[in-house]
């Protein structure tokens, strides 16, 4: 029994398939990350520009 599972450890081991995957997922996942916070940051700004050019046409002067 011993042997077997040190034959399955070290085939697993050796076996880097699946590592690519991994790295893609953990890249994509990265990327989400950061463009979701940039556009809640460029959200936040824009809204505070239109708010602003909103209150500046509804008065009768800026």
């Amino acid at each position: 029994m011993k042997r077997i599972f040190a034959k399955t450890w070290s085939r697993f081991k050796s076996d880097e398939r699946g590592v690519t995957l991994v790295e893609y997922g953990i890249a994509l996942i990265l990327a989400v990350t950061l463009g979701g916070a940039a556009l809640a940051t460029l959200g936040t700004a824009v809204g505070g520009k239109m708010g602003a050019a909103e209150t500046c046409l509804s008065t009768t002067g800026c």
